[in-house]
């Protein structure tokens, strides 16, 4: 039984905006997550999970927050990663929101740089960020699809800026798999205020 500090029926979310935020977005996966020997003959066990969570001015949810399984099978944690980090960024997620805001902010006074909308990215993957910043294609990278890859001008416009976020601090590991009470409550407390 979960303790008592783990469910709450009269709570939800608690938003706190801080206008100097803008946009974030927390980007994780989990390689090859649901691989068993069990059942070791099916491709869709040794699919990765992407997880993201984009927030507006620190508040949770707020925007969008997705767990979904990758189309194809990613070949290393990197792989699985970047593969994670431009689906949320620009394939479907942050970009159509950063257009958004650019739009309704010339009728609707929204708290961010003007002109410019740029994203803020947290990955905890090193690897993935080396390969989104890269100029180039290297012989351990070129295998990965360019629809992939579509994103690399955002990053070099500095439109969409990736950090590198310890693992402990990642928002999104909270959809990546089961966790401890600890870091369940911990990362519970940044989505959700409570």
């Amino acid at each position: 039984m979960p303790s008592p500090t783990l469910r709450d029926p009269q709570r939800g979310i608690v938003y706190k905006p801080d206008p100097t935020r803008g946009i974030e977005c927390f980007v994780d996966a989990d390689f090859s997550g649901g691989w068993s020997r069990a059942d070791a003959e099916s491709a869709e066990n040794v699919m990765s999970r992407n997880r993201f969570v984009i927030v507006y001015a620190g508040c949770p949810t707020c925007i969008i927050s997705i767990s979904k399984l990758q189309t194809e099978i990613a070949l290393s944690t990197a792989e699985a990663e970047y593969i994670a980090l431009s689906q949320a960024t620009c394939m479907r997620q942050v970009t159509p929101c950063m257009n958004l805001l650019i739009e309704i902010s010339c009728v609707i006074d929204i708290p961010m740089p003007k002109p410019e909308v740029h994203c803020k990215v947290f990955e905890d993957n090193r690897s993935a960020i080396t390969i989104a910043e890269a100029n180039k294609f290297t012989p351990r990278t070129k295998h990965i699809a360019l629809k992939y890859h579509h994103f690399r001008s955002y990053v070099k416009s500095k439109a969409i800026q990736i950090f590198p976020i310890d693992t402990k601090e990642q928002t999104a590991d909270i959809f990546t798999k089961p966790l401890d009470e600890r870091p369940f409550l911990y990362l519970r407390k940044k989505l959700n205020g409570w």
